[in-house]
Order: structure tokens, then C-alpha cells, then sequence
């Protein structure tokens, strides 16, 4: 049973570097995420965020306005110092819930240094009006997540019985058949539970003509996370078989399976610098409710920090003197010592 979660709209003098739950994230390459929300209204069984209604471990969602999220972009992107950005709309939860999710995309494809904007969905909201008000707006690629053809297996996959995977199918194909930007059919492979849809919608990617431009699939592996959720009975397979049986299916079938950031034009760029590192003494600010139970929200040296082993409401304002737990790709998680 699902528990209630604040939702929690980001003010607009924090920054939005530093969480990995909303904002910006970088990764050193020419490529930025851009998060805008962490809504979603899918429970997907596999989810690696307990992302949506039945999520058991988040405390709260996040919304960032598009004026903060859009100058805190811009800046990010010309500190990279490269002729071409790409800016990727993803989420711990699903990009369309964002209330302005067409702006978005509107004002980053209008942006000179932005080459490519693309966007990740599982497709609950999306409908051709949708695709049509995308594409307009200059939305490049939607990387589509359909985990299952059959619709009861959808179902079951997604969470949610109310969830129509053939007006999914439906929106990919009319996408693929009558508008500019391109697709990408980008299934989760959950071994046991989805086999024998995979080659299925790699039938269906190629034979409704996704990847114009770029591969017409990229198939994900599952992975167990330690906030995720966990199928019963499912174990993650190898990456070995699971690259194994990719190249059986490339074999077999004629398409690139086997994906590389180079086939989506993704290569190394500088990155903000980070501004604190793993294992130092660090004050940080106590700015807001924590994405998980169990944690805040902070602030420090410039950027967005998630502490945790915590308790209770957070005292907003009060300043702590914490350690550091990670700081890869400028994303910072701390503990009070």
C-alpha cells in the first residue's frame, strides 16, 4: 500500500546541481539530463526509483519551475565550452507529467548551443495530440519505454491495470509514420516475465520504421537497485548473456542492438568542477524535505546535497556538520557526523 508523499516545488534560489532525483545532471560528456519532476503515474514492477502511486520509500516529488530550470541549463551548458549540447528530458519518474513539459522543449530546442533535444518516456500520457504539440516544438527523438506487447503482460509490468499499452503501440507508429522527430523503442528486458516479448517489439520497431536517424532500439537490462523494486523471482542476468543474446538477435534480425554514446552523437565535454569530495567535513544547510524516508534536503558550496540517516521534519535553516558519501558526477550524498 502506497504511503502519502509531500510534493515539494523546488524555490527558485536553490540550486539545481548536486540531486539526482531533480535538476541538471552531468555526466562529462556533451550531454545533459534536465529533470524537471519526479512524477509518475506508473508503478512499473521493476522500477530501479519506486517511482509512482504504490512507491513505498519516497517521501517526496519534486517540481521545478521552467524559468529556474532553464537558466540553471543555460549556464551548465556554455561552462561546457563545446559547439553542441545535447539536452536529454529524463526523470525518476516520467518527463510528460511536467505541467510545461512542451515549453521545455520548445525553449531548449531554440537555444544556439542545443543540437539535440530528446526525451524518455514509458508513453501512460501520451497521445498524438501530444506528439504533434512535441514535435512542433522541436522535440528531436522520444525514446519510448514499451516493455511488452501483449496487454495484459503490459499490465502487470507497468503496475497499473488501467494502462492501455495499444494506445501506446498506436502513438509509435503514428510518430514513426507522420512526424519529423524520430523514435526509439526502448524496452526493459526483465528476465523470466518479458523474454518472449522482446523480439516482439524488435519485430514492431523495424516494422514501423523508428530510427531514422538514430538506432531504432535500445533494449535495457534489467538491474536491481537498492531503492528499487524487486520482482519476485526474478535475478538479474550477466552482462554477458545479456550482450550474448543481443548479438544473437542482431544476427538475426539485422539491427544495431549493441549501443554506443557514439551512435547517439555522445562524447566527452568538460564538467562543472566538483566542490567537495567523498570522505571530507563539510557544512551544509538544511533546506527541505529528503527524496527518501529518512533524509533531507541540503545545501552546500553551490550545490544540492541528500542527507541522510536522519529523522523527522527537517529543522529548515539549521546548518550541519556532515561527511561525505559520494560525490561522482557532482551528485552529493552526506551524513551529519
Amino acid at each position: 500500500m502506497a504511503r502519502t508523499r509531500r510534493l515539494w516545488r523546488v524555490p527558485r534560489n536553490l540550486p539545481l546541481v548536486g540531486h539526482l532525483a531533480f535538476g541538471l545532471v552531468d555526466r562529462g560528456t556533451n550531454l545533459l539530463q534536465v529533470r524537471p519532476t519526479t512524477l509518475c503515474p506508473l508503478s512499473c514492477i521493476f522500477c530501479s526509483v519506486d517511482a509512482g502511486p504504490s512507491s513505498r520509500k519516497r517521501a517526496t516529488e519534486y517540481l521545478v519551475s521552467l524559468d529556474h530550470l532553464l537558466e540553471w541549463f543555460e549556464a551548465v551548458a556554455r561552462f561546457k565550452g563545446v559547439s553542441e549540447v545535447q539536452a536529454h528530458i529524463d526523470s525518476v519518474g516520467d518527463p510528460l507529467t511536467y505541467p510545461w513539459i512542451v515549453e521545455l522543449v520548445e525553449r531548449l530546442s531554440k537555444m544556439p548551443m542545443v543540437g539535440v533535444v530528446s526525451l524518455e518516456t514509458h508513453g501512460a500520457r501520451l497521445t498524438a495530440k501530444l506528439a504533434d504539440a512535441l514535435d512542433d516544438a522541436g522535440l528531436s527523438r522520444i525514446n519510448l519505454s514499451i516493455d511488452a506487447v501483449d496487454p495484459e503482460l503490459a499490465k502487470k509490468l507497468a503496475g497499473a491495470p488501467w494502462f492501455d499499452v495499444k494506445k501506446v503501440l498506436e502513438v509509435a507508429r503514428y510518430i514513426a509514420s507522420s512526424l519529423r522527430m524520430d523514435l526509439l523503442i526502448a524496452p526493459v528486458w526483465v528476465p523470466g516475465v518479458n523474454d518472449r516479448e522482446i523480439p516482439k517489439l524488435i519485430e514492431f520497431a523495424l516494422e514501423i520504421g523508428a530510427g531514422k536517424r538514430w538506432p531504432p532500439l535500445g533494449i535495457q537490462k534489467y538491474e536491481a537497485h537498492k531503492y528499487g523494486r524487486k520482482p519476485r523471482g526474478v535475478r538479474p542476468m550477466s552482462w554477458q548473456a545479456f550482450y550474448r543474446r543481443l548479438r544473437r538477435w542482431e544476427d538475426e534480425y539485422g539491427v544495431k542492438l549493441i549501443l554506443r554514446p557514439e551512435d547517439f552523437g555522445i562524447r566527452r565535454a568538460p564538467s562543472l568542477p566538483k566542490v567537495m569530495r567523498r570522505g571530507e567535513k563539510v557544512k551544509v544547510r538544511v533546506v527541505g524535505p529528503g527524496w527518501w524516508r529518512g533524509q533531507w534536503l541540503g545545501e552546500a558550496r553551490g550545490r544540492l546535497v541528500a542527507i541522510v540517516g536522519v529523522r523527522g521534519e527537517p529543522p529548515l535553516g539549521a546548518e550541519l556538520i556532515t561527511r561525505v558519501l559520494r560525490d561522482k558526477d557532482n551528485i552529493y550524498v552526506v551524513e551529519p557526523v
